[in-house]
């Protein structure tokens, strides 16, 4: 055997089949490197008559996981991964792709372009640049339906999800599913292959199936309602359909011009933004990146109300012996239950087998005791929002634990340090924020006290992604950094009623904004007793105005508590959709008047701007303070956290669109008219502004 090196592509002869092997850690990314690396093994293949197949295959823990995103704001460089492909696809002689770990983006265009594709057992495959506001440019939108069909083909494309081995032999993605040595055996199919006359099999020559005429239309309404807003989805809807009806070359050139374009999109640009920024987050600011965190084989969590439940499911789902732990024995069948009904819905649903529910909740152990906490390596506090409630349960399980078990509350707003003052080890002690519902939400809001050891939060940080969440370091600070600003926008979607929008209104511009649902809606959907109780939490705290604004605690006192009582801010039906109700209208004219407002034309411009630029001040002056790293932390929180549409970037990325000194005269201007205690620009956005530069600059 043979071994010639070829950049970040070597070649191998066995016998009469070559072999080209890709290295280019960690992911072997399509840099042009790997690009010309390949493009000279297939025109060395070409012109070696003692070679009748080749097969591509990675070094490293992955097939190519896609293209190298550090050149998307380059110039194209040649050979362009559209002319690697295109020489793939017209190679006189048999290719077979051999993928192990993930083929995807660009990777999975290389494959659909050999001849044969083999994987093993535990390969995953995908297309899913729609991910980043962007669609497949090589190929993918017009070999890929060929193969496995329009319908799989156009959710693979428009949803940027995966499939496995199995699924693909089974839609004809792949031609065999291996589970031992991958280079062997896709060595040996590759002799099958030239035994039975090396035979080449050309994708771009197969028609495309027949499929259902009201498909397309279906699959456009099902994804404005699912990524609203978003251009990608349904551009990937009129690539699907121009391929359906244009032949091969004609489609794959609109392909390329169209990829070219959404490149420079705005929504791409955000959505690329986001893929970086949840990277960066990982990144614990001061905290080296050798320092290992520390082992965590079992976990108990304190309460088993509903927080409590949805973080034992989340470890839980991740294969962690998890003890509740709970005042009294009912409490804790009841939360068994509700753990056990949750997964039967996902049985329902078809994403659990009832053997997994099984497995699940044979990891799940319960306790009214801290005694039997000794073998336990980290425990979430999920007790009431009580600081003195809170303290008792730290000196509990402070007299239970070792010195080296890590103490994290899922307090939402509460001050870290008083907690770790409790304790014994208060370098121990941090928080780990869910949301609620914790087993759905992403976001999990990861926060370091003063005393917090580094290896502590390296652990949180590690343990967030296991259980398959986003972790962002914050630190102190009232309300940590999503409540904080959620409460600025809270409190001027109130204002804004008592300056004369309505609910509807309001809902209604953020809504059109992308977030998928409004202050007014939502807090309906949480309850007016719940709202009531967090505003009573932070009353001392709040200002005048705010404390006179009250409207939450008279339609609480109405009984009118939201969807869970029929009526809240709107009227529910049974079919739960809100309906504007005259009686609300009544209730504010009355406030109004009784708190000596008159009542004006609010514009949607007005509302959009007090809503959203309340946030981004707030966020300027957490970035002043410590409280969040980057700017790109608050940007993936408020992403994953809150629903800030995800095309838009972020509300720090969405502000440098915007420009921070527009911002700072509408801020200067809402604080004439709301007030300067709630407008006056932070002075990061003051010294920002005044240099024409963003957070990002």
């Amino acid at each position: 055997m043979s071994q010639v090196s070829e950049q970040t592509v070597h070649v191998e002869r066995h016998g009469a089949v070559l072999v080209a092997v890709i290295d280019n850690p960690p992911v072997n990314a399509l840099s042009h490197s790997v690009r010309a690396g390949l493009l000279d093994a297939v025109e060395r293949f070409e012109r070696d008559d003692a070679s009748k197949a080749m097969v591509i295959l990675c070094a490293g823990r992955t097939f190519i996981a896609g293209a190298d995103i550090r050149e998307f704001n380059k110039p194209p460089q040649e050979p362009r991964l559209g002319t690697l492909i295109d020489r793939l696809d017209a190679c006189a002689k048999p290719i077979v792709a051999a993928i192990h770990g993930t083929a995807l983006g660009g990777g999975l265009e290389v494959g659909l372009a050999c001849s044969y594709r083999v994987a093993l057992d535990s390969a995953r495959f995908g297309l899913p640049e729609v991910k980043l506001g962007l669609l497949p440019g090589s190929g993918g939108t017009v070999r890929l339906p060929r193969l496995i069909g329009v319908e799989h083909a156009l959710t693979m494309i428009s949803e940027g999800g995966q499939i496995g081995s199995q699924e693909a032999r089974e839609k004809g993605l792949v031609d065999t599913v291996i589970s031992g040595d991958l280079k062997a055996e896709a060595i040996a199919f590759a002799r099958k292959v030239i035994a039975e006359g090396a035979r080449v099999r050309r994708t771009s020559d197969l028609p495309v199936p027949p499929f259902d005429a009201g498909l397309l239309a279906t699959k456009r309404t099902e994804l404005a309602k699912r990524y609203k807003g978003r251009q990608a989805p349904q551009i990937a809807v009129d690539l699907i359909e121009k391929m359906a009806s244009t032949p091969f070359r004609e489609a794959a050139q609109e392909e390329y011009r169209v990829c070219r374009e959404l490149i420079g999109s705005n929504q791409s640009k955000a959505l690329r933004h986001l893929f970086a920024a949840e990277r960066e987050a990982a990144k614990i600011d001061g905290v080296p990146a050798d320092v290992k965190p520390r082992d965590v084989n079992k976990v108990a969590v304190v309460g088993p109300g509903v927080m409590g439940r949805g973080i034992a499911i989340c470890l839980l789902n991740a294969g962690l012996p998890t003890t509740l732990i709970g005042r009294t024995e009912e409490s804790l069948a009841k939360a068994i239950a509700a753990i056990r009904k949750t997964y039967e819905g996902n049985v329902k649903r078809g994403t659990l087998t009832p053997d997994e529910v099984e497995s699940r909740m044979s990891r799940l152990s319960t306790t009214t005791g801290y005694d039997d906490l000794r073998d336990i390596d980290l425990v979430i506090e999920a007790v009431t929002e009580d600081l003195e409630v809170k303290k008792a349960v730290f000196a509990k399980l402070d007299a239970a634990l070792n010195e080296r078990v890590i103490i994290a509350t899922n307090t939402s707003f509460l001050d870290i340090e008083a907690l770790a003052d409790s304790v014994s080890n208060p370098e121990n002690v941090a928080g780990m924020h869910f949301f609620n519902p914790a087993n759905i939400m992403k976001l999990l809001e990861n926060v370091r006290s003063s005393r917090t050891a580094p290896d502590v939060l390296a652990t949180i940080t590690s343990l967030g992604k296991r259980i398959g969440k986003v972790p962002v370091m914050v630190g102190r600070s009232e309300g940590f950094v999503a409540n904080r600003m959620l409460s600025k926008r809270s409190r001027e979607a109130q204002f804004l009623l008592e300056d004369g929008a309505t609910p509807q209104q309001v809902d209604k511009v953020l809504s059109g904004f992308g977030f998928p649902i409004g202050p007014f809606a939502l807090a309906d959907l949480a309850g007016m007793d719940v709202m009531a109780a967090a505003r009573a939490a932070r009353f001392a705290r709040m200002t005048p105005r705010e404390q006179q604004c009250d409207i939450v605690d008279k339609l609480a006192a109405a009984g009118r508590l939201g969807q869970k009582s029929g009526a809240g801010y709107y009227l529910y039906g049974d079919d739960r959709k809100p309906q504007p109700d005259p009686a609300v209208n009544e209730l504010l004219a009355q406030h109004r008047q009784a708190r000596g407002f008159s009542h004006r034309d609010v514009t949607d411009q007005e509302i959009l701007e007090r809503c959203l630029y309340a946030m981004i001040n707030e966020a300027a002056k957490i970035l002043e303070e410590g409280a969040a790293a980057r700017p790109g932390d608050i940007d993936v929180i408020w992403t994953n956290g809150f629903g800030w549409p995800p095309h838009l970037g972020g509300p720090m990325f969405h502000a440098d669109q915007i420009g921070l000194p527009r911002i700072k005269e509408a801020l200067d201007r809402y604080s004439a008219l709301v007030g300067e205690e709630y407008f006056k620009p932070a002075g990061l956005i003051e010294r920002l502004a005044a240099e024409d530069r963003g957070f990002y600059g």
